[in-house]
């Protein structure tokens, strides 16, 4: 029996948190804090310009800038990979393991819908994994 493909629009937390590249990285820091996530969406104008993660925060400390002064524009990763909510949650996870990623942004039509992390695949991933381990239903 093949196992259904699971889609990242499955996996994927719809409720995004996104800033602009003119905020500082203190004020995204403390939204993402606020919220529990290691990555925020960056936009402009409703489209996707960049992704700003833990590891973009912890290069901007290592090189001592100010939270305060510095801008998420200069510590973003500019033109993130971007997923759509039918690609593969398979696929999805080869992505974010071949390129170091731990986020991936999911778009429809150029605008943002969710993030799916690398959290998210392992727990969709475990899933799969105990329900084979289930026995059969007896009919």
């Amino acid at each position: 029996m093949l196992a259904a493909v699971t889609i990242v629009a499955e996996i994927m937390k719809r409720d995004i948190l996104t800033v602009e590249p003119s905020d500082s990285i203190g004020e995204a820091a403390e939204k993402m804090t606020e919220r529990g996530v290691g990555a925020v969406v960056v936009t402009d104008f409703g489209r996707i310009i960049g992704i700003l993660t833990e590891r973009d925060i912890l290069k901007a400390v290592a090189y001592r800038t100010h939270s305060s002064e510095a801008r998420v524009r200069q510590w973003m990763t500019p033109d993130p990979v971007l997923v759509s909510p039918d690609t593969d949650a398979a696929q999805a996870a080869h992505i974010m393991l071949e390129r170091n990623f731990r986020h991936l942004p999911v778009v429809d039509a150029e605008r943002p819908v969710g993030i799916v992390s690398l959290r998210d695949v392992a727990r969709w991933s475990i899933d799969v994994h105990d329900a084979e381990q289930q026995p059969a239903a007896e009919h």
